[in-house]
């Protein structure tokens, strides 16, 4: 009988979502990179996060508080007895963010759509520009849990560390330092490149299939075990900005039941411009 997921209600199909689009208890929350996506169409019934600026401070380089993240979720008609729906573009990215988010605040009623918004699209499901308005509710969230997140001075605490073991899951030639940030985007937001010392590097692409839903457990066991990452170690993860690794982050812990699995969201950004911190290049 095939391996399933360590957690398999985090994930819930297209067809699923399908079925349940005029539940009350549900909530779809569309998150992608592209913010100009939502008001082009998207799933009926789905609310807009705007990662840029609902997500994190305007100001500082952090996540809303507890108390703004209650706000937001309560002003989209989400409470604490609402089921939340997550998808969003480039195979779930900042879905898998805001999961994160979510995650740290303590709210365990989340989900994501497997495949996101694009296999919604190729399977010829129904779009909509209509925003939808939902009842205000009530949101109470937890305090933030700072075992699921990676600090700076954590990190380099744990660089070389047995224990403990990084994950890169940027793009080779973000790894190798010949790039800054993803190959055709702005070489942007670091002023080094290469990665943390004795990282390995797993890009985030390869948890999912060519529909972008996430690959079998048995082969995404065999991704991370061969490389070294073992259920036994610490293992945090990152990219540039936090996004991609949240997706890894997401496979370990939610998928294939890693124990001890932390987002290092300040990741390549905070990294190539620390004074001091240590680099490796080939």
């Amino acid at each position: 009988m095939p391996a399933s997921y360590a957690h398999p209600e985090v994930l819930v199909e297209t067809a699923w979502l399908n079925d349940h689009l005029r539940d009350a208890q549900i909530r779809i929350v569309e998150v992608s990179e592209d913010t100009s996506l939502y008001g082009q169409g998207h799933i009926p019934g789905a609310v807009h996060f705007d990662w840029k600026t609902q997500l994190q401070d305007t100001v500082t380089r952090d996540w809303i508080t507890k108390e703004q993240l209650e706000a937001l979720l309560g002003a989209h008609g989400i409470g604490n007895e609402s089921t939340i729906i997550l998808y969003g573009d480039k195979n779930n990215w900042f879905a898998t963010y805001t999961y994160w988010l979510l995650s740290l605040y303590g709210v365990d009623h989340a989900r994501i759509l497997n495949g996101g918004r694009a296999k919604w699209i190729a399977e010829g499901r129904p779009m909509t520009a209509e925003v939808p308005s939902h009842p205000r509710a009530t949101f109470r969230a937890k305090n933030p849990d700072a075992g699921i997140r990676a600090l700076r001075d954590h990190v380099m605490a744990r660089v070389r560390n047995a224990a403990t073991v990084l994950v890169d899951v940027r793009s080779p030639q973000e790894f190798t330092g010949e790039l800054i940030a993803m190959p055709a985007y702005p070489q942007e937001g670091a002023q080094r490149g290469g990665h943390i010392p004795g990282a390995r590097n797993i890009p985030w692409g390869l948890n999912v299939r060519e529909d972008g839903t996430f690959k079998s457990p048995e082969e995404l066991r065999q991704l991370y075990e061969s490389r070294g990452i073992t259920p036994d170690k610490e293992v945090i993860a990152y990219c540039r900005i936090g996004e991609r690794s949240s997706l890894t982050w997401f496979t370990l812990a939610k998928l294939l039941g890693y124990p001890t699995v932390r987002n290092y969201d300040g990741s390549w950004t905070e990294w190539g411009s620390l004074v001091g911190a240590p680099i490796e290049r080939p």
